[in-house]
Formats: C-alpha cells, sequence, structure tokens
C-alpha cells in the first residue's frame, strides 16, 4: 500500500513537470511557425518588389513597408538588402531543386535521368527568371549577380548529379574516375548556358529547345559514356 501510495505521490510530482515541458514544446513550436511566416512574408514581398521595380530601386524601407512591419523587424531577419536578395533566389530555386530531386529518383536509367535532368534544369531557369520581371534585366546585366545566385544551389546541384552519375557507374554505363569532380564540372557547364538559353540566342542558329536540351545531353554523355559496355 506504501508503495502505491509513494508511485502515486511521485506521478503527482512529475505531472507539473510534463505539462510544463508539453506546454514549452507546443510554444517553441507556434513561435517557429511565426518566425517562418514573417520571414516567408519578407521573401515574397521582396520578391514582387524587386521584379516590378528592380533590385537597385528597391529598398529595405521599401520590403518592411509593403510588409506592414518596422524597419528593425526586417532587419532581425535579414542583415541586407543582399541577403535578403539571396533569400528570393534560394526560395525560387527550392521549386528547381525539387523537380530535379524527383527526377533523380525516378525508376529509370542513369542516361535517362541525365536527359530529363538537363531539360528540367533549362527550362526551369528560364521560367524563373522570365517570371520575375525586372530581375530579368538584372540577371542578364550583371554577371556577379548571376554568379551569386547560382552558387546558392549550385552545391545542391552538384550533390543530385553525383548521384546520377554514381548510379550510372554502378550500373557500368558511364566510366568516370572522380564522381565529384565530374558532377561539378557538369553542373557548371549547364549554369554556363542559362543566360544564352533564357536569351534565346539559339535561335539565330534555327535551333528550337528540344534539339538544343538534346544536344547538350549527348555531349555530356558521350564523354562519359562507357563504351565498351
Amino acid at each position: 500500500m506504501l508503495n502505491l501510495l509513494s508511485k502515486a505521490d511521485n506521478v503527482q510530482l512529475r505531472s507539473p513537470g510534463r505539462k510544463k515541458c508539453r506546454y514549452i514544446a507546443v510554444f517553441l513550436r507556434s513561435t517557429r511557425g511565426m518566425v517562418k511566416k514573417t520571414r516567408d512574408k519578407f521573401i515574397e514581398v521582396a520578391r514582387q518588389l524587386f521584379a516590378r521595380k528592380g533590385v537597385e530601386n528597391t529598398t529595405m524601407n521599401d520590403i518592411a513597408s509593403a510588409s506592414e512591419k518596422g524597419r528593425r523587424t526586417i532587419y532581425t531577419y535579414f542583415k541586407s538588402k543582399r541577403d535578403i536578395f539571396n533569400a528570393v533566389i534560394e526560395s525560387e530555386s527550392a521549386q528547381l531543386l525539387q523537380q530535379l530531386r524527383h527526377i533523380v529518383a525516378k525508376p529509370i536509367t542513369p542516361e535517362e535521368k541525365l536527359y530529363e535532368y538537363v531539360e528540367c534544369r533549362l527550362q526551369t531557369m528560364r521560367e524563373i527568371v522570365s517570371r520575375n520581371g525586372s530581375l530579368r534585366a538584372g540577371f542578364f546585366r550583371d554577371v556577379r549577380k548571376v554568379d551569386r545566385a547560382r552558387s546558392i544551389i549550385a552545391q545542391k546541384e552538384t550533390v543530385l548529379m553525383m548521384e546520377i552519375l554514381r548510379a550510372g557507374v554502378e550500373r557500368g554505363d558511364f566510366r568516370i574516375y572522380n564522381i565529384k569532380e565530374w558532377a561539378i564540372i557538369i553542373t557548371n557547364a549547364i549554369h554556363g548556358l542559362d543566360v544564352p538559353y533564357i536569351r534565346g540566342s539559339f535561335s539565330g542558329y534555327e535551333m528550337d529547345d528540344a534539339k538544343i536540351k538534346r544536344m547538350i545531353s549527348d555531349l555530356i554523355l558521350n564523354g562519359i559514356r562507357n563504351h565498351d559496355s
């Protein structure tokens, strides 16, 4: 009996602590949700302003005001306009990475993945840049800005490319001695085609989009394919 009472007392003593922990956990989740919501709002408002007015003509005060937040608030989330610009690019690029991950996870051959990867990468980047108004002009005018924007997701793209190449090597389809180095080279080579592809520079050579994507994929595959298999 005493043992049962002792156990009951222990439960009663522990219960308030558990309730408090649950309350704190709920509070923290709620707080994190509010922080993310506010940050996402700043990013979307900044994207719209950058698209309409241009990055150079948009100030942090403009973003704070359009977000209906104070100037101090925005600086608790972003240190500078470059910081929020990078966040906009990262947010816009998230959909690209999601689509590329979907391709990498498909139950198809590494060669088919590479074809789809190149097609998706070029087309989605064109859509991202084209729908963002003034960002489009800045993308072509400022090479450093382009490089900064691409560097944000370049490492993640390289990891995805490594998965495709590794699968090809394991199947005996590709002959590659350093998967990481090849992934870096291929990723940056595709990035180098962003501006001419988005601008439509290839149209003057009577090459449509489908042909361009196919030629790029063939060029990559001919360099890595195991011709002995």
